[in-house]
This record gives structure tokens, C-alpha cells and sequence, in this order.
């Protein structure tokens, strides 16, 4: 497939087209191709032909909140083309519109034969990863429908019922059969002299189980002008640093992006919310470390995603012990999924545990925002949540029995269950990969921190002073421990990890960085740790790498093993600050915000890790996803670290 993607996202909703404006139904590859609802591709294929034939690309269509391009029939240079069309696409909450204007440029009558082949294949998104899977589907029938202004297309199996709907304005001369399963709409339209004629299309997904009274919009400039004017509510009252204008862009783009990536969710008492999503294509869904991460990030700026945020995970808190042993009375859930495959057990993430730091993680968002919005009541309605979450800490966690939280390889999810969780991230310098429970470094750091934030929501929300006391003492003994058990003298720096006997995983790693973060390094060992994360193996001059150049384990190309995260790198960055090293803050947010500047003031879920003395631009990751909530939140948490300097 030669068309490059553009992505188009509204809440819970995006398409991917190609530079024309079609749809392939390509499968395979690192991004989908389609319209996607819940996970299922609701539209696969969208494919224009003018003619007869294929219009050549005038204007490709170019990143937006809306998708345009202007296309003229095949010719040569002796021979204008006799009109030119101007296409415009949008998606809205579970649908998406086209526009669709011709224009003659001949000064005598011209008649244009239209056609726009669609098709559902309703393929759930797990079907279209490049890992070689495969999915029984038992029963499954799909069907079509001809409308008098479209066509209906259907998909059944057992209980499960998917809709996706494709009607015009005007209503097609005809509906035709490709052979394909596909449905041809057809219009003939008789243009007088430099005259103009216009479709417009809309489509509608209903998703399993989705019972919400939703419109298609009228035309794709109506939708821009909703999604600007989210957009505008969505910055209103942040004041960005006027003397950096480059780091104010990158704010505004990620909270445009922000804006755009929430997803419907439920509170603990059925309120709707809406949360951060973690990104697109592949994760535009409720993941719970970078909801709270990203609400983190946002919390001086944008409080209310922290307040959607906290009640949507309590809703989704483990109770009991599942069928798979990562669900555990108190867990916070690591990824909410609604489509097929999940409902019928065949991926195991409808909802999945597989987490070890996003419990700790919801102590220190609760604590945080109850800090800094001086709102009381969400701690005290999220008590029990709150205690939950501590006991699975302590209990199930493994801070009680082996003093760390710990985690096993779980068969069938994730091997490994923080933040670095691709299946070789957690590594010695060496690149092997350890045995037995692990015991991830930057964990402890959110552990340490959840302990201490709750220790202070029970001693002055909750009036219970011995549960603090309590709290505040596993705080100080987990600090002892780490810096016993994970100090490596001989690298003035902690371990990535400890294997299932206790033994230091010594990989020099960006993960010390959220240690300072959270605070866990007593002064003198911060110090160390922040300034050796700016030597040149670990700072690339975009970002602090994963995994310090040099190592055998090191790959600039590899997902969690030398390439630079924007989140990440914000987490250090606001460590740094913490321990004071100033400098060293300011240093990472000027590589991250050039390496923004290059890429239209977005940063990308990941960058390679090539070095900025080598490759004077940032080397794209090839993977990553195209908005990512952490990433679009980082330059806020910049902002935070270092102000406006």
C-alpha cells in the first residue's frame, strides 16, 4: 500500500484514510485502515472512482481535524482536465461525512459518472495486529442490505449484532453488486457549463450493545466547526509562557489533541464521564496508567480529567479474583476493551489486570488532585475505592510478603505488567531477560508516593490517624529497602529491576528518572541519578533514552530498549525539578519541544533513539501511535517543570 494513513479522531471514533480520501480494506501493517468504532472496523472499504477509473491526487489530503484533497480525472498535459473534485471527510461520536463537490471546466455541458464502493467487514482490531494471530469465528454471518438512499450492511454472531449504515443526498441512480460483498452507489450527474454539482455521504456505526441516540453530522464543515469549538473550551484559562513560543504550541496542539482523544466511560453510580484515551489507532481506549498519568500531567491546567478519571477506574476496580489470577480484590484495571473478540473471551482484555503500577498510581492521582483542587469530596466518595487499592498493595502486591510490588509474566497477556511492558523491555545491560516474579524499579517510586499521598488523605480527609500512621511507616521502610536492594555502586545509579531471587537486573535505564519523580532517592543519590541521565549515552538531545547507549542491550530502534518516550521523559523532567537540578529539567524540555517543533508541534508516542549530533532531526519511530494522550499531555507537565524558561 503506497498512501500514507491520516488519522481522523472523535472520542471513541477514528478513521484512517489514505491520501485520496479512500479506504482499501488493506489488512496487516502498523496502522489499520478504516473506520473504527468499539475496536470493529465499521467501515473497510470507501473507495472513489470517477469515470470508471481511479482520479489522479492534485492536492493530497493533508493532517487535520478534517481530511481534504482535490482530485481531476486521468489525463496528460495536452489534454486540462475536464473537472476538477473537491473531497472533504470527517468522523463524529460513531460516524463519518463526506462532502463530495464536482466542478466542470468545460464552457459546455459535461456529464460525470460517479461511483463510491463501500463495505463492513465489522473485523475487530485485534485481527489486524502484524502478530500472526489468528480467530475462530463461529457462526458468523454478514449481510447487506439496499436502502432507498444507501445501503445497510450486517454483521451477526450468536448475541453479538453490529450495524453500519451508508446513506446520500442526493440518493444514488443505483446500489450495484461487486462480487466482493462490497456495494457500488452510483450517480450520474449532467453538469451545465462550468457548473457544480455536490453529494454529501454519511455514515452511521452502531456497535453491539451501543443503544445511544446519535445523528450523523450534516456535512464535515459542521463537524470541524463542533470539534474547533471543543477544542476552544478545552484551552480556555490556560495561560501559555509567552516567552517560549514554541513549548506554547506544543500545549496548545496536546490539548487540541486531549480534546479530541476522549472516550466515553462510567462512574461508579452509572454517571457518563469521559476520560483520556490513550491513543490512536490501536489504543483509543480506557488504559489505566496513561489515564492517570495523563491526568497527572494536566491537573494544574485541566482538573477535570482528573475527575473523570479517578470515578471511571473505581467503577472498574477488581472485587474478587478472577478467572485469570491479574484480577485481585483492589486492582485497578490496566485496559478496558468492547469489542468481539473481548466479549467472547478470545483476548483476554475486556477487562484486563495486567498492571502492577496503575493501583499505586490512582493513590497518587487521588491524593494529588484532592492537593491542588482542595476538593474533598472525591476522596471521601473514593474512600473505599482508596483502601481497596492499598490493600491490594499490600496483600496481593506483594509489599507485605516480599516488600516490593512484584509481578509474574501472565500467559496469554503481558510479560511484563509496568510501564516498559513489550516482552524483552525489562533486561540487564546485557539483554537478558530475568527470571521468576520481578520487581520493577520505577513501581516502587509509585508505591512509595501512593503510600505517603494516602497517609495524608487519612489524616486530613478521612480523620483516621492511625491508618496514617500506619501508611506513613511502610512508606519510610519501602525507601530504606529500594536504596539497599537496588543500589548499584559501581554505576552510582539503581537497577532496572530485581529478579525472582532478589538479584539486581542492571541495566542502566531511563526508569531511575520517575524514582526522583516520586520522590523515593534520598537527595545525594538523586543528585547522581539526575545528572547521569543527561550524559550523552542516555540524552540523545531530544530526550532521555530508555536504555543508555552502549549497552548490548541498547537498540535506537526498539520499542522500550534505547528509544525516547515524550512521557517518560516529562516524568523526568518534573523529577529533576524536584531535587533541583534546574538545568537538567530545562535540558529536556528544549530537546523534547524541538523535536515537536519538527513534527508540527506534536509529539509522537515515541522517537527512535538515533542521536540529534548524527541525525539533525527526530528519527520517527516506526510504530508509534499517531496521537497519544501522555504525549499530547507532556508539554503541559513541561510547563510545569520548568515554566516558561
Amino acid at each position: 500500500m503506497t498512501d500514507r494513513h491520516h488519522l481522523l479522531v472523535h472520542g471513541g471514533t477514528f478513521a484512517a484514510v489514505g491520501d485520496r480520501g479512500d479506504i482499501s480494506g488493506y489488512r496487516g501493517g502498523s496502522a489499520p485502515d478504516g473506520m473504527f468504532v468499539q475496536d470493529a472496523r465499521h467501515l473497510s472499504r470507501w473507495q472513489l472512482t470517477v469515470d470508471g477509473a481511479v482520479p489522479d491526487t492534485l492536492t493530497p489530503v493533508a493532517d487535520g481535524d478534517t481530511a481534504r484533497c482535490v482530485l481531476v480525472p486521468r489525463g496528460g498535459r495536452n489534454e486540462p482536465p475536464a473537472y476538477t473534485l473537491f473531497r472533504e471527510q470527517a468522523v463524529g461520536d460513531a460516524s463519518f461525512v463526506e462532502s463530495l463537490r464536482v466542478t466542470s471546466n468545460r464552457p459546455v455541458p459535461t456529464t460525470v459518472r460517479l461511483a463510491v464502493t463501500a463495505d463492513a467487514d465489522f473485523t475487530d482490531q485485534f485481527e489486524l495486529r502484524s502478530d500472526h494471530r489468528t480467530y475462530t469465528k463461529a457462526g458468523a454471518v454478514r449481510s447487506r442490505r439496499v436502502l432507498g438512499h444507501g445501503v445497510e450492511f450486517t454483521y451477526r454472531r450468536g448475541e453479538w449484532r453490529s450495524v453500519t449504515t451508508v446513506t446520500a443526498e442526493p440518493q444514488p441512480d443505483a446500489v450495484e453488486e461487486t462480487g466482493t460483498g462490497a456495494r457500488r452507489l452510483v450517480w450520474t450527474l449532467d453538469l451545465e457549463p462550468h457548473g457544480t454539482a455536490e453529494l454529501v455521504l454519511r455514515v452511521m456505526a452502531r456497535p453491539h450493545g451501543d443503544k445511544r441516540a446519535l445523528r450523523v453530522p450534516r456535512s464535515p464543515a459542521a463537524l470541524r466547526e463542533r470539534l474547533l469549538a471543543r477544542e476552544g473550551r478545552f484551552m480556555e484559562g490556560v495561560a501559555f509562557p509567552a516567552g517560549w513560543p514554541e513549548l506554547s504550541a506544543a500545549c496548545a496542539r496536546g490539548l487540541a489533541d486531549l480534546a479530541a482523544l476522549q472516550v466515553p466511560a462510567t462512574g461508579p453510580d452509572g454517571e457518563e464521564l469521559r476520560v483520556p484515551a490513550a491513543g490512536a489507532p490501536w489504543f483509543l481506549t480506557l488504559l489505566g496508567r496513561d489515564a492517570l498519568l495523563t491526568s497527572l500531567f494536566t491537573l494544574p491546567y485541566r482538573p477535570r480529567l482528573a475527575a473523570a478519571t479517578l470515578p471511571a477506574l473505581a467503577a472498574t476496580q477488581a472485587t474478587d479474583t478472577g478467572v485469570s489470577e491479574v484480577a485481585q480484590p483492589g486492582k485497578i484495571v490496566h485496559e478496558v476493551r468492547h469489542g468481539e473478540l473481548a466479549h467472547f473471551g478470545q483476548v483476554p482484555y475486556g477487562r484486563y489486570y495486567g498492571s502492577v503500577d496503575a493501583t499505586p498510581l490512582f493513590l497518587v492521582l487521588l491524593g494529588a488532585y484532592t492537593e491542588q483542587t482542595g476538593d474533598t469530596a472525591l476522596a471521601r466518595r473514593l474512600e473505599r475505592h482508596a483502601r481497596a487499592a492499598v490493600g491490594w498493595m499490600l496483600d496481593h502486591g506483594g509489599l507485605t510478603s516480599r516488600g516490593y510490588l512484584v509481578y509474574r509474566a501472565d500467559q496469554g497477556g503481558l510479560a511484563n505488567q509496568n510501564w516498559k511492558d513489550s516482552p524483552g523491555a525489562i533486561c540487564s545491560a546485557e539483554g537478558t531477560r530475568p527470571h521468576g516474579p520481578v520487581t520493577a524499579a520505577g513501581a516502587q517510586g509509585y508505591a512509595y508516593d501512593a503510600l505517603r499521598r494516602t497517609a495524608w488523605l487519612a489524616r486530613t480527609v478521612w480523620q483516621d490517624v492511625t491508618y496514617a500512621d500506619l501508611l506513613e511507616q511502610a512508606a519510610g521502610d519501602l525507601r530504606d529497602r529500594f536504596q539497599r536492594d537496588f543500589w548499584m555502586p559501581e554505576h552510582s545509579f539503581p537497577a532496572l529491576a530485581l529478579d525472582g531471587r532478589g538479584r539486581q537486573v542492571d541495566a542502566l535505564a531511563s526508569d531511575a528518572g520517575h524514582l526522583l519523580w516520586s520522590g523515593l532517592l534520598d537527595k545525594e543519590y538523586g543528585e547522581l541519578v539526575g545528572r547521569r541521565l543527561l550524559e550523552p549515552d542516555f540524552f540523545s538531545g531530544w530526550g532521555v533514552r530508555t536504555l543508555a547507549a552502549g549497552q548490548p542491550a541498547y537498540h535506537p530502534l526498539s520499542y522500550h530498549r534505547g528509544s525516547v518516550w515524550p512521557h517518560d521523559n516529562a516524568l523526568i523532567a518534573l523529577g529533576l525539578a524536584r531535587y533541583g537540578l534546574h538545568d537538567e529539567a530545562r535540558a529536556i524540555a528544549r530537546g523534547l519541544v524541538d523535536a515537536a517543533s519538527a513534527t508540527g508541534h506534536r509529539l509522537p508516542e515515541v522517537l527512535a533513539g538515533y542521536g540529534r549530533d548524527t541525525h539533525p532531526e527526530p528519527v520517527p519511530y516506526p510504530h508509534a501511535c499517531v496521537r497519544e494522550s501522555r504525549s499530547a499531555s507532556a508539554p503541559l507537565a513541561l510547563l510545569t517543570a520548568v515554566g516558561g524558561a
